[in-house]
């Protein structure tokens, strides 16, 4: 498997509403999507741009993540963060099911079937402990530019 481009670290936290405040006031973020409930993941996901490396907002994008009712994972993650924290990292790959079937290969544990995620493209998660201790997001490469925007 090689290391695709990090597509954006996933952020749980408590309220969306809050962290827009943080992100905009105190780290600088000029472009915060609106909001969005994810149903079929039980999150409410708000992406937010960072700055590539040329300037354009373009690199790696921060995706908050707070618990609908209902959501037990974030929610127990909460639970033992309260204020929040990183939740995930997400890496891209050209091909979800090729990917998915290298790491079950290499023994590591696929958490679910493929499902659509936040960016409408096929994602997986991997399990931390078989990850260096990080939960661990595959997404296919979206088509244009590889972040959510509305």
């Amino acid at each position: 498997m090689k290391l695709g481009r990090l597509n954006h670290i996933g952020i749980a936290t408590p309220s969306i509403v809050d962290s827009i405040v943080h992100y905009r006031d105190v780290m600088g973020a000029t472009k915060i999507h609106e909001p969005f409930d994810l149903e079929s993941q039980g999150v409410k996901v708000c992406f937010v741009d960072t700055p590539g490396a040329d300037g354009a907002l373009n690199g790696t994008q921060i995706e908050l993540i707070e618990p609908l009712p209902g959501n037990t994972s974030i929610a127990s993650f909460l639970e033992k963060n309260p204020a929040g924290g990183q939740h995930h990292m997400c890496y891209e790959v050209p091909d979800v099911h090729a990917a998915k079937a290298e790491f079950e290969a290499m023994g590591k544990r696929v958490l679910g079937e493929p499902r659509i995620g936040a960016h409408g493209t096929l994602i997986f998660f991997l399990h931390p402990k078989d990850m260096g201790g990080v939960l661990t997001e595959i997404m296919e490469t979206p088509k244009a530019d590889g972040h959510w925007s509305n």
